[in-house]
C-alpha cells in the first residue's frame, strides 16, 4: 500500500515495516512529524521499523530532529544515503539524539542497501518480538 502525504510517500511493505521517501527540497518541521507520527500510529497499533529511503535531498528543522523518530512504538529505523550529503545529515541526527539511544542504522544506496535495510529492520523486529514474548 501506498500513500501520499503533504511531505512525501509512504510505502507499507509488510505488516511491521514503512518505507519513507521525502519530496526534495523539503524541510522537515515540527508540523511535518506530527503529521508523520499520527499516520504511523494510524497504519501500526503495536512495534514496527521504518526505511527511510533517501533519493530526494531535504533538510530538517533543528527543532524537528530533536523529536523526529521518539513515536513510543518506533523500534529501528533504517536509513539508506545516496550521497556525503545526506550521510553527513545522518550522522547529525545521530548526533544530536546520541541520548536518546534511537536504534538507527545507515546503508549505502549504492551497494544494495535497501534489500540490506529491510532484512535488518526484519531481524531487529523477529529480537524485539522474541525478548517481549520472554519477558
Amino acid at each position: 500500500m501506498k500513500l501520499n502525504t503533504s511531505f512525501g510517500q509512504i510505502n507499507f511493505l509488510d505488516a511491521n515495516i514503512a518505507e519513507v521517501i521525502i519530496n526534495e527540497n523539503i524541510e522537515i518541521t515540527l508540523e511535518i512529524v506530527d503529521e508523520y507520527d499520527a499516520l504511523m500510529a494510524q497504519h501500526f497499533s503495536g512495534s514496527y521499523a521504518v526505511l527511510v529511503n533517501r533519493i530526494n535531498s531535504y533538510r530538517f528543522a533543528y527543532e524537528a530532529l530533536l523529536c523526529i523518530g521518539s513515536e513510543q512504538n518506533l523500534k529501528a529505523l533504517a536509513i539508506i544515503n545516496y550521497n556525503k550529503a545526506s550521510e553527513q545529515q545522518t550522522r547529525d541526527l545521530k548526533s544530536v539524539r546520541h541520548m536518546d539511544n534511537l536504534n538507527i542504522k545507515e546503508f549505502s544506496g549504492l551497494e544494495l542497501g535497501r534489500e540490506n535495510a529491510i532484512h535488518w529492520l526484519n531481524e531487529q523486529l523477529t529480537y524485539l518480538n522474541k525478548s517481549e514474548t520472554i519477558e
